[in-house]
């Protein structure tokens, strides 16, 4: 039912982007049968005007109507979605998902971070399960994403309030504080952040954990949690400015009961999580269908990923050491990056990057594919993509046919403006190499296995060159002149820099 209406609309569709191109070659024809000669003096002189003139617009108006490419453009474009006018049929056809180069064992299921900000929650516990499902021969196995998303939203609350501390003496309504108010607790994190929750915390099975509504749904949670933050900002300001010694001395008292009072809006909505130092009892089957049980701490069940079982079955990768390489052109490659105040736990593992060209990237992402080990990846996802193709590819849309311009800021040019930044964390499984260079990867993303061709995505090289800003990897994958770039003072990128953003 409704089959014959959606063909109709994909022939309308087809129809009028074959007319555009049509009319577009037309007018290039012409253009460039005629001649232009500049003759000094017979330019057309317009005044500097500082407002937006009626009639200037209305004579563009008249321009535009008067040109039969622009009257179809209007007509497509006012009726149906850009994307669906504009898409290049031929891009589509291109970005296959065809891999030479693939990882074995991807994980199983597709996971779905649902109406949450946990993309980088959801990368980082896809790229641990797969040593676990080696280490315990499995099918199909989750790590509990809900586990680390309770402690993350507990520990970020208590950073926000260090903050708020040691910034007393700062203007509230400078940058600065402007910028820690802002998002207190937001659910998006980095790399870093997620190796100092498991560091800490350690990790347990979905089962033992799984989502609550709210951890799907975290708008209202993370409403609340916020707004109460602000409010103990403001109260820890006027403790911590305040000239009376005894009210001073009640800084910690204060702030403990903060936090007592953030972890109950978080037990409530989550629900009580497993204790880190506790046994907890998982039961499973292997991949033979053998039974199994296993009791174990989440934070010995964390330390397994670094065993010698664990890490030869992975190929000699322990994954607790990988580290970030960023793209960052606006910066010196070969230098070390890190954000001011940028965290989640006090006196944990800072957010780091090594700033490398994208051909080192790309080389150290091959060679962890190669190794069948997932690549933990940060990107502008909402460029030139397509979430149900499932194509990421800056030739996916084709707006100078629709608008007569062309789109060409650089990627320096699109961090310095804020065009683009950090969104979205992933993770790559797969590579298609010819004559020695990537044309395409393979991405999977959590977003259902409804999104894109069974939840994974394809990655054009070029997309990946525009939008791609930071890939996890093996430390034994990059030379040693990158590998002593980790040892080198941090260059302190501000807090609202656009790769302070949060995946």
């Amino acid at each position: 039912m409704g089959g014959s209406q959606s063909k109709q609309q994909t022939s309308f569709t087809e129809k009028v982007i074959e007319r555009l191109r049509a009319m577009e070659l037309e007018r290039e024809l012409q253009m460039s049968e005629k001649e232009y000669v500049y003759v000094e003096g017979n330019t057309e002189k317009i005044s500097y005007k500082e407002d937006v003139s009626i009639s200037a617009a209305e004579k563009w108006e008249k321009q535009l109507l008067e040109d039969p490419k622009n009257l179809l453009a209007l007509a497509a474009l006012s009726s149906n979605s850009a994307a669906s006018i504009l898409s290049s049929r031929s891009t589509t056809i291109g970005d296959t998902q065809n891999f030479n180069t693939k990882i074995e064992l991807e994980g199983s299921p597709v996971t779905n971070q649902r109406s949450s900000g946990r993309c980088w929650l959801f990368a980082t516990t896809n790229v641990f399960r797969v040593s676990m499902m080696r280490r315990y021969r499995l099918k199909d196995f989750e790590l509990s994403q809900a586990y680390l998303f309770f402690w993350d939203k507990l520990e970020k609350a208590n950073y926000f309030l260090e903050n708020i501390i040691s910034t007393a003496d700062e203007p509230l309504d400078g940058r600065l504080l402007q910028a820690l108010l802002a998002s207190p607790v937001g659910d998006g994190g980095q790399w870093d952040m997620a190796a100092n929750l498991v560091q800490k915390y350690g990790l347990v099975p979905q089962t033992l954990y799984p989502d609550s509504y709210n951890a799907m749904n975290s708008r209202t949670m993370d409403s609340l949690i916020t707004t109460k933050l602000r409010e103990d900002a403001l109260r820890l300001r006027k403790l911590v400015c305040s000239t009376n010694s005894d009210t001073k001395s009640s800084i910690g008292a204060v702030k403990e009961k903060m936090l007592q009072e953030i972890h109950l809006i978080l037990t409530l909505m989550l629900g009580p999580p497993p204790s880190p130092s506790k046994e907890f009892t998982w039961e499973y089957y292997d991949r033979d269908g053998v039974f199994h049980s296993h009791n174990c701490t989440p934070i010995d069940f964390a330390a397994q990923l670094s065993d010698a079982r664990t890490v030869r079955a992975c190929g000699g990768t322990d994954v607790h050491k990988l580290f970030s390489l960023v793209n960052d052109p606006r910066n010196e490659y070969g230098s070390l990056l890190s954000v001011y105040r940028l965290g989640n736990v006090i006196g944990g593992r800072p957010i780091t990057y090594v700033n490398v060209d994208m051909t080192t990237m790309k080389k150290a992402c091959i060679a962890m594919i190669q190794r069948g080990i997932p690549v933990f990846f940060g990107s502008d996802v909402g460029k030139y993509s397509d979430s149900t193709k499932g194509i990421m590819d800056p030739d996916l849309f084709n707006y100078e046919l629709a608008f007569n311009l062309r789109l060409g800021l650089t990627k320096t040019e699109r961090l310095q403006t804020g065009e683009s930044a950090m969104t979205h964390a992933m993770v790559l499984t797969g590579v298609h190499i010819i004559d020695g260079n990537p044309v395409r990867w393979r991405v999977e993303n959590s977003w259902s296995a409804t999104a894109g061709t069974d939840g994974y995505f394809v990655m054009s090289d070029k997309w990946m060159d525009e939008f791609v800003y930071q890939a996890v990897v093996d430390p034994t994958f990059v030379n040693k002149e990158v590998k002593e770039i980790l040892g080198q003072d941090p260059k302190l990128l501000p807090l609202w820099d656009p790769m302070g953003a949060l995946a």
